[in-house]
C-alpha cells in the first residue's frame, strides 16, 4: 500500500473501527462476513465469498467493493486472503441460474462459501463459524445464526472483505471469459448490461456463458 500520512491513517483507523462495530457488538461469537456479486449481469456466474478476519491483523481501506478501484480490490484481494483466518468462494454458473433463478442461486453460491470458510476454519482452529454477516439476506438451509445488514458491505467490515473478493474473482472470470468470446467486450463490462454489451447481443445474440433468463429484451 502507499505510504500515508498520520493523519490519514488516524482517520482510516477511526473508519474502519465505525465499520467493525457489528463485529464488535457480537465479538463472543465466531463471524463470518458473506457478500456476492454478479447479481445483476446478463453473463456469467454469480459468485459469493465468505471471510473470517483476524481482529488482530490490520488491513486497511477495507470497503464496499464499489467504492473502490479495480486495482485498489486487487491490491485487498491479495492482503485479505493472506491475513484472513479462513475463506471460502461459492460460484454458480449461469446454466443453474437459468434453471433455477438468480435468487436461488445466490443463496447456494453463499451456502457453498459458507460452508468452505467453515472446513477452513475448523481446520486451523478445532471450532466452527458460529455467526454469519450477509448483506441484506438470509441464506437458506444454513442452521447458525445470521444477521442480515442493509447495506451491510458498507459498514461491516467483514461483509465489506468478502465483497471484495467475491467482486475480484468474479471480474477475473470475466476477463477470462473475454479471451473465448471478445466480440462481446466482457473484460470491460463483466457482463453487465451496457449499450455495448446490448448492442452486440441484438447485433450476434448471445453467446454460451449469457444467462438466457435475462435476455427477454432480445424477443421485443
Amino acid at each position: 500500500m502507499t505510504k500515508i500520512s498520520d493523519e490519514k491513517l488516524k482517520a482510516e483507523r477511526l473508519r474502519l473501527k465505525v465499520m467493525s462495530e457489528y463485529e464488535n457488538k457480537y465479538s463472543e461469537y465466531v463471524i463470518a462476513g458473506i457478500d456476492e456479486a454478479g447479481r445483476g449481469p446478463l453473463a456469467g456466474p454469480v459468485v459469493a465469498a465468505c471471510i473470517v478476519l483476524d481482529s488482530n491483523k490490520e488491513i486497511l481501506f477495507i470497503n464496499d467493493s464499489k467504492k473502490l478501484s479495480e486495482k485498489k480490490r486487487e491490491l485487498l484481494y491479495d492482503e485479505i486472503i493472506e491475513k484472513s483466518i479462513s475463506y471460502g468462494i461459492g460460484i454458480v454458473d449461469e446454466k443453474v441460474i437459468d434453471n433455477i433463478n438468480i435468487l436461488e442461486a445466490t443463496h447456494i453460491a453463499m451456502k457453498d462459501a459458507y460452508e468452505k470458510a467453515d472446513i477452513m476454519y475448523k481446520e486451523k482452529t478445532g471450532k466452527n463459524i458460529n455467526m454469519l454477516f450477509v448483506d441484506a439476506l438470509i441464506i437458506k438451509n444454513v442452521d447458525i445464526k445470521q444477521v442480515d445488514i442493509v447495506h451491510g458491505d458498507a459498514i461491516s467490515i467483514s461483509i465489506a472483505a468478502a465483497s471484495i473478493i467475491a467482486k475480484v474473482t468474479r471480474d477475473r472470470m470475466m476477463i477470462e471469459y473475454d479471451k473465448k468470446f471478445p466480440e462481446y467486450g466482457f473484460k470491460k463490462h463483466k457482463g453487465y448490461g451496457t449499450k455495448f454489451h446490448m448492442d452486440k447481443l441484438k447485433e450476434i445474440g448471445p453467446c454460451d456463458i449469457h444467462r438466457k433468463s435475462f435476455l427477454s429484451f432480445l424477443n421485443n
